[in-house]
């Protein structure tokens, strides 16, 4: 239920922020309201759960719709009369009207059908900055970046391992050669039997990118856009806007956000200074001086600022640094 205070200006704005919609100055507003009680946090992930539920494809016929959609409002009601009596029916009736506005009636009553299904869904989802770390049945690791929600089953039936996913999140599947894994999202899906990758796609952004770290998968559009099987170190995209799908080869520096660590694999000095500018927002300037040829392999611990990156940087690479506002300038150390 909405904090107490909270105005319709406010549930707007949480609306956009489930859309993927809101600019930087909306963000840090809702970020602020997260860190005013622990309430608002829980009820921001309620309300996640509903608006990612209500995306599913796969819905039940039109009676049984129904009548999870009069129990839907019967526990709002409930809940209402409960915890805020009547005089905050009308701004609780007003937002849950939002919401049916938005994502179809059939989709919020999804959330009271599956209670009632044999399939028993669990959803996850993060609504910080934290990472956050789950076990799947079968026993695949999944690591969830911010804003990111995973629906999956309590148990993985016979035939295979389906989940559903929208942000980006990091996968270590358990190998079963009898049960495929698939993850589904808005835009496309990866099958694999047992292998480690990155996915990132939500309806916000325009491009998905299948990243495939060991292994073997294969990625295919959800709109008739082909499909395509990768090998370690390449990465599919595919452009919403255009419907392409497309396989590159991985940057030798990778940012791997679910165990805090950039990890470089025969990487150069620019492959570090381009890895650094992507996380950091910053812009590093090479002198002259600076060797080129030169590769390093291995993982490196992220830190807070850059400053502290380049002092471990430093321990490895015989390197100077001088930071000057958003400027960072490297030579070789004398």
């Amino acid at each position: 239920m909405m904090k107490e205070g909270i105005n319709k200006l406010d549930e707007e704005l949480m609306v956009k922020f489930l859309m993927g919609e809101c600019s930087e100055e909306e963000l840090h507003k809702v970020n602020t309201w997260l860190d005013e009680s622990g309430e608002n946090a829980r009820e921001l992930f309620r309300i996640e759960q509903i608006y990612h539920l209500g995306r599913s494809e796969e819905f039940a016929d039109e009676k049984r719709i129904e009548r999870a959609e009069k129990q839907l409002f019967k526990r709002l009601k409930q809940e209402e009369a409960k915890r805020y009596k009547m005089r905050r029916m009308n701004t609780w009736m007003r937002y849950a009207a939002m919401f049916i506005g938005i994502f179809f009636i059939s989709g919020l009553s999804y959330h009271i059908y599956q209670s009632q299904s044999e399939t028993d869904d669990l959803v996850a989802v993060t609504a910080t900055d934290k990472v956050k770390e789950l076990m799947l049945p079968d026993g695949t690791k999944v690591w969830l970046n911010k804003y990111t929600t995973l629906k999956y089953p309590r148990e993985f039936s016979e035939k295979g391992r389906n989940v559903y996913m929208e942000g980006e999140a990091y996968f270590e599947v358990k190998r079963d050669t009898e049960k495929p894994f698939i993850v589904r999202s808005e835009a496309m899906q990866v099958r694999v039997l047992g292998t480690v990758f990155n996915l990132k796609s939500d309806k916000a952004n325009p491009l998905a990118v299948a990243t495939l770290v060991k292994g073997e998968i294969e990625v295919k559009g959800n709109h008739d856009e082909g499909m395509i099987v990768l090998s370690p170190g390449q990465k599919a995209e595919l452009n919403g806007m255009t419907r392409r799908l497309v396989v590159k080869q991985v940057d030798t520096g990778i940012e791997n956000w679910h165990n805090n660590q950039f990890v470089f694999e025969k990487a150069d000095i620019f492959t570090i200074a381009r890895t650094l500018e992507s996380s950091y927002g910053v812009k590093i300037i090479l002198a002259p001086d600076m060797n080129s040829t030169k590769t390093y392999t291995g993982a490196l611990k992220k830190k807070n600022t850059v400053e502290e990156v380049l002092n471990s940087v430093k321990n490895v690479i015989p390197i100077e640094y001088k930071i000057v506002g958003n400027s960072v300038f490297l030579s070789s150390r004398k």
